[in-house]
This record gives C-alpha cells, sequence and structure tokens, in this order.
C-alpha cells in the first residue's frame, strides 16, 4: 500500500519505519528540515545494510520509505495519509490536503476535536496507545506498535466501513491491536489512563523542586509515577487542552480519592480499606486474554467489542479478535 505519513516525530517516524519493514511504500514529511534530514539519512542507512534497525531486532526492508520536502509531494501517490502532527498543527495541513481525495487518518490522542474539522473528507480517527517521553525522529522505533493497542473510531452514520476495515487490515499486519471505538468514547477513556496520569505526573515531579534530599532519596516508585513528565510540556498540554471535559471530570474523581485518602490518614485500618480495591484493580490489569473469537464485520458487532475491552488482530471475511478472559467469564 502507499502510505504518506505528515509529522516525523516519535509516533510517525516509527510508523513511516514499521510500514516500510513490512512491504509497504512509503513516503514521509516533517515541517522540519532537520528532522527530513535525519530521515532521509536513516533511509540511506537502512537500505545499506537492508534492515530497518539492526541495533534493535533486524527487520528485513521489504517495501521502503523516501523524505520529500512538502506535503503535497508527499501524498502525490498515496492512498492513506496519515497525520501524525499535534492537534493545533491539524487544520493547517489539512488545508494543504485541499483536493486530496484518499483515505486520512491521524494519531493525535484526542479523537473529537480532530473528526469535527474532518468535515466530508474520507476519515478514520486513529490512536495508537504507544509512545515514550522522547518525542523526535531519532527516537523512532519501528517495533514500537508491536501487540500495541491502536483505537480506530468508527463513527455511526460518517466513518466508512470499507475504510476502517483497510485501516484495521493495514495496522495489524504491523503487529497492533486494533480496538474500535468512537471518539467520544475513545476520549473519555484515554482522560483516565493517559491524560490525568501526565498531570499528575507533572504534580508528583514538582515535590522535588527545591528538595534536593528528596530528589537523592527518590527511587521506583518516583520514578515510574513521573516518568511521562518529561515528555514535552507542548504535547501534554495539547492533548489535554484538546479533551478539556472529559479530563477535568476524570480529574475531579482522581482528587475526590486523595480527599478521602487524606481524611483517612489517621486511621491505619480505614486507609488499608480503601486501599484494598486499588491493590487488586492494579494487579488484575491487564486483563488476561480470552480465545480468539470471530467477528462479524459490521459495526455493532466491533463496536461491542471494544466496549467489552476487546481487539481485532487480523481481517478478513471476518474479523479475528480477542476479548478479555474477564469478559468471557462474565458473558
Amino acid at each position: 500500500m502507499n502510505v504518506a505519513v505528515i509529522g516525523l516525530g516519535l509516533i510517525g517516524g516509527s510508523l513511516l519505519r514499521a510500514l516500510a519493514a513490512h512491504g509497504h511504500n512509503v513516503t514521509g514529511y516533517d515541517l522540519a528540515p532537520s528532522t527530513r534530514v535525519e530521515a532521509t539519512a536513516m533511509a540511506k542507512a537502512a537500505g545499506a545494510h537492508h534492515f530497518a534497525d539492526p541495533s534493535i531486532r533486524p527487520v528485513e526492508i521489504k517495501g521502503a520509505w523516501h523524505v520529500t520536502d512538502s506535503v503535497a509531494d508527499a501524498v502525490a501517490d498515496a492512498e492513506v495519509v496519515v497525520l501524525a502532527v499535534p492537534l493545533p498543527a491539524v487544520p493547517a495541513v489539512l488545508a494543504e490536503l485541499s483536493g486530496f481525495l484518499g483515505l486520512i487518518t491521524d494519531v493525535t490522542s484526542v479523537k473529537g476535536p480532530v473528526r469535527d474539522l474532518m468535515g466530508g473528507l474520507r476519515y478514520v480517527g486513529g490512536h495508537p496507545m504507544a509512545g515514550k517521553e522522547s518525542s523526535s525522529f531519532l527516537a523512532s522505533d519501528p517495533h514500537l506498535f508491536d501487540e500495541c493497542a491502536w483505537v480506530l473510531c468508527l463513527e455511526p452514520g460518517s466513518t466508512g466501513l470499507d475504510d476502517w476495515l483497510t485501516l484495521a487490515g493495514l495496522y495489524t499486519s504491523i503487529g497492533a491491536r486494533v480496538v474500535p471505538a468512537t471518539a467520544d468514547e475513545h476520549d473519555r477513556a484515554v482522560a483516565r489512563i493517559s491524560h490525568v496520569p501526565h498531570l499528575l505526573a507533572a504534580a508528583l515531579s514538582n515535590l522535588i523542586e527545591d528538595n534536593p534530599l528528596a530528589g537523592t532519596l527518590a527511587a521506583g516508585s518516583f520514578r515510574d509515577g513521573t516518568r511521562v513528565a518529561a515528555t514535552r510540556p507542548e504535547l501534554i498540554a495539547a492533548m489535554c487542552g484538546g479533551n478539556a471535559d472529559a479530563v477535568r471530570e476524570a480529574m475531579e474523581l482522581v482528587l475526590s480519592d486523595l480527599s478521602i485518602f487524606a481524611e483517612s490518614l489517621d486511621s491505619v485500618d480505614e486507609l488499608t480499606g480503601l486501599l484494598r480495591r486499588p491493590g487488586e484493580l492494579r494487579r488484575g490489569w491487564p486483563a488476561a486474554p480470552g480465545v480468539p473469537v470471530e467477528i462479524g464485520l459490521d459495526r455493532d458487532s466491533l463496536l461491542a467489542l471494544g466496549r467489552s475491552g476487546g481487539w481485532v488482530t487480523r481481517v478478513g471475511d471476518t474479523a479475528i479478535g480477542m476479548r478479555p478472559e474477564t469478559d468471557l467469564k462474565s458473558s
């Protein structure tokens, strides 16, 4: 498949390399000239060594990627265009896609606002639940999406089912687990498990300011709880601000819990009781997969799979999916 990736940071660069490694013809573009130089140089090096990244895990280059100096050149022969830019940059890129008749998708971490920008374009919202605190092309990894949950939005009345299935086939081909959901369902879920955790990590990081002793004593719990605070602040602000209503709702739940914990600090027994359920939830995550199930290629069946916490692993005449073991036990 001919794919154009616009934006070559961590996610866009990793997707460019992963698609090439799995036999697709990929063209990339980034607004920053320095990033285009880095991506071009790595393409030449990869071609010379016949591997996408020998230092991580050998993956033979079956397709190709090259880098252009404009959006127009990048999408000239594309069947699919992937927008891998921050939410505030999406309108400008869309303006440069005027007249493009192919399929458009994206990887932004908020889906409702992007959906609302698309008008009548052929669009399927997407969001791979993968990443790390580094955000440059040089941090990209063609294996970043191995076994990652990749949300593909299936909007009743607007998303073309054939377009959704095309992307589901593309992303499962590079090792991702495709999760069907609507944009609103996605935004409410990621507020809880991604956006608010970024803000909590930032707040926790502030606790070592002007306290060198605390910084010296900080170890695993501080490291794990604050890792994503090292993400570029512009990216955190864009994703949380773009999902403001859902983030506020989730933050209220967290603040309520913290308030209850604070009120219980003088009673060890009471606090212990309050902490039991969170411990059970964390130890039970992630849910173990059940057995493969056949899923009908219709909106209701696919969305029901996503709502159960399941995902699609392969697309053909039917979809093959997995439902969590906990959902299978309750059904």
